[in-house]
């Protein structure tokens, strides 16, 4: 069996998961991409790369983001720059459209999943060479990228119980509160 960056054998939760090795495409532009849609519940992730490819919505780019040009439709999430990577969300929607299969496989709720984790890691470069002018020689890489995608259905929430924590006092607090208690008998006994 393949080896997984994250391991869900200890998480409560049942978890589906599917993964891509040494896929052709951009590394940073797919990682930005899985950044933006990790935590998402699947539909609305399905809904966000959908509006991605159409130029939409843009993808906020925020580590590799030399040179990358500025968009309004990323100032609702704290940034200015993004693009629209669709390569990279093709590839994503193929995974995610693989682990939701898997899901429904084991017997999980498709509407109730959520991304749990999503892992992109580079793959060894691929070196070429291209001929150009006046007999040079350039370099010809490529920067292929692993995806893997863990899918969760999320535990139903357990209300919390109201019990009455005591606050911790500090010395000065404590202090106070001895002093008002010592001028509360005070005027007791002399009466």
């Amino acid at each position: 069996m393949a080896r997984y960056a994250f391991d869900d054998t200890k998480l409560p939760e049942k978890t589906a998961k599917s993964r891509g090795a040494y896929l052709r495409v951009h590394f940073k532009n797919t990682r930005e991409t899985a950044a933006a849609i990790s935590g998402m519940k699947l539909q609305k992730a399905y809904a966000y790369l959908d509006n991605v490819v159409e130029h939409k919505q843009a993808i906020p780019f925020r580590r590799f983001n030399g040179g990358v040009g500025r968009t309004p439709q990323v100032n609702g999430l704290k940034t200015t720059q993004g693009r629209w990577p669709v390569k990279s969300v093709k590839f994503l929607l193929g995974l995610l459209k693989n682990a939701e299969a898997n899901a429904e496989a084991s017997g999980l709720d498709a509407e109730a999943l959520v991304i749990r984790n999503i892992v992109v890691q580079q793959a060894p470069t691929t070196y070429r060479r291209t001929y150009r002018a006046h007999g040079r020689i350039n370099p010809y890489r490529s920067s292929p990228c692993h995806i893997e995608i863990h899918l969760s259905e999320p535990l139903e929430q357990v209300p919390k119980t109201v019990t009455a924590v005591p606050q911790r006092l500090n010395k000065r607090q404590l202090a106070k509160k001895r002093v008002a208690a010592a001028r509360a008998i005070a005027p007791a006994q002399s009466a």
